[in-house]
C-alpha cells in the first residue's frame, strides 16, 4: 500500500523469552529430572527393605537438622562433641533457613519440609543454569551433557536433600551467566545470594570480580562501567556481612568466623592434612586410597583441561577456588565429594568430549553413571553419608 510503513519486527516479550529458553532446554531438564527420579526411587525402595524412612535420610539427618534449629530459634545453639569441642549454629549460612521460614509460614510444610521443596526447586534451576551457560560456549549437546554429568555424580542425591548445595548451585551457575552475558548487577546481586548460602561463595564473588575486570580493560562503552561497577560492589555482601556479623557477635569482627569453623575442624593447610589422609588410607586400604589419589589427580586433569580448552575466565576462577578450598581444607575429608559438587565447570571437558561420541555411547555412558549414582547415594545415606 503506497505510503505504508514497514512493519518494525518485535521483540519477544520477557514471558515468550522465559518460555522459549525452557523449550531449548527442555532435554536436558529432562534428562535430570529423570535421573533424580531413578536416584529417589532406589533410595525409597532401599529404605522400605531397611525398614528405614527416606523422608528422615533426606530431611531430617546431619547439616539439615542444624539449618532447621536455625529456623526454629535462630542463632542460638550449641552443641558440645564428645572430644570438648563447642560447635556453634553459626557455621552455617543463613539463606536456605531463611527460605525455609519462609516457606512454612505460607504454606502447611514443616522447616524441613520446605527444606526439600528449597533444594528439589534449585536443583532444576541448576540444571537449566548449568545449561544455559554450557550451551552459550559448547552447544546445546555439550550444555545437556553436562547437567547429565552433574546429576549422575556419584554423591548427587545430595541434590535432593534439604542442604544447601543445589540453592548455591543454582546461584553460581545463573551469576556466571550473568557475568559472561555482561548483566552486571544482576551477576553481583546473585553472588551477593550466593554468599549468604555457603562460606565459598566468595568463588562466585571472585568470578564476578574476574568478569568485571576483563570488561573493565575491554574497549566497551564507557556508559558500561557503572553497571561493572555495581555487580562489583554488590557481589561480596553477603559472605562478607554475615561473616563480620559473626565475627561481632564473637568478640572479633576479623576473626570471629575462622573460630567458629575451627571448633568445628574446619582450616585451611594448603592440602597437607589431605594428603597424610590419602597416604593413610593407601596404606591401610589400598584399593580406596589409590582410587581417592586417581580421583584427585583426575579433578586437577579436569581443571587444566579445562585451561587448554579455553573456559572463559571467570568459570575458572570460580571452580578453581572451589576447587581449592575443597582439596586443601583440614577437616572433614567424607565431605570433600559433597563440597566439589559446586564446582560444575570442572565436568564440561567431559562433556565437551562426550558430546562428539555416538548417541548409543551417550546413552550407555549416561545410564551407567546415572545406575551407579541411584545405587551409591541409596548406600551412601544408610551408611555414614554426608557429615
Amino acid at each position: 500500500m503506497p505510503g505504508a510503513r514497514p512493519r518494525q519486527p518485535t521483540r519477544p516479550t520477557a514471558g515468550r523469552a522465559v518460555v522459549a529458553a525452557l523449550r531449548h532446554a527442555a532435554p536436558a531438564l529432562a534428562a535430570y529430572v529423570a535421573i533424580k527420579a531413578l536416584g529417589l526411587a532406589v533410595l525409597f525402595l532401599w529404605a522400605h527393605f531397611a525398614d528405614r524412612s527416606a523422608h528422615r535420610l533426606l530431611a531430617e539427618r546431619w547439616d539439615s537438622l542444624w539449618y532447621v534449629r536455625v529456623v526454629e530459634h535462630g542463632y542460638d545453639f550449641t552443641l558440645t562433641a564428645p572430644d570438648g569441642r563447642v560447635l556453634s549454629d553459626l557455621a552455617f549460612f543463613p539463606l536456605l533457613p531463611w527460605l525455609e521460614e519462609g516457606l512454612s509460614a505460607i504454606t502447611p510444610l514443616g522447616p524441613a519440609d520446605a527444606g526439600l521443596a528449597v533444594s528439589a526447586v534449585a536443583s532444576l534451576a541448576a540444571a537449566w543454569g548449568i545449561f544455559r551457560l554450557v550451551d552459550l560456549f559448547y552447544g546445546r549437546r555439550a550444555g545437556v551433557l553436562t547437567v547429565v554429568l552433574w546429576g549422575a555424580l556419584p554423591v548427587g542425591i545430595v541434590q535432593s536433600m534439604a542442604y544447601s548445595e543445589s540453592l548455591f548451585t543454582a546461584l553460581a551457575a545463573w551469576s556466571l551467566y550473568a557475568v559472561v552475558r555482561g548483566h552486571w548487577p544482576a551477576a553481583g546481586l546473585l553472588a551477593s545470594f550466593a554468599g549468604l548460602t555457603r562460606p565459598v561463595g566468595l568463588a562466585v564473588a571472585a568470578a564476578v570480580w574476574a568478569g568485571a575486570y576483563l570488561a573493565l580493560r575491554g574497549t566497551g562503552p564507557r556508559a558500561d562501567r557503572p553497571r561493572i561497577l555495581t555487580g562489583v560492589l554488590l557481589a561480596p555482601l553477603g559472605a562478607a556481612g554475615y561473616v563480620l556479623w559473626v565475627g561481632i557477635r564473637e568478640g572479633s569482627p576479623l576473626f570471629g568466623y575462622l573460630d567458629v569453623q575451627g571448633a568445628w575442624g574446619n582450616g585451611f593447610d594448603g592440602g597437607l592434612a589431605f594428603a597424610r589422609f590419602i597416604g593413610e588410607l593407601i596404606v591401610d586400604t589400598p584399593p580406596a586410597g589409590v582410587a581417592l589419589a586417581a580421583g584427585t589427580v583426575a579433578l586437577l586433569w579436569l581443571y587444566t583441561r579445562g585451561i587448554r580448552q579455553g573456559q572463559p575466565v571467570p568459570l575458572l576462577v570460580y571452580s578453581g577456588i572451589v576447587l581449592t578450598l575443597a582439596l586443601c581444607s583440614s577437616g572433614y575429608f567424607g565431605s570433600k565429594p559433597r563440597l566439589l559438587m559446586p564446582a560444575f565447570p570442572l565436568l564440561i571437558p567431559a562433556a565437551v568430549a562426550l558430546a562428539r561420541a555416538k548417541a548409543p555411547v551417550v546413552w550407555s555412558v549416561a545410564g551407567l553413571l546415572s545406575a551407579v549414582a541411584a545405587v551409591y547415594g541409596a548406600f551412601w545415606l544408610h551408611g555414614s553419608g554426608p557429615p
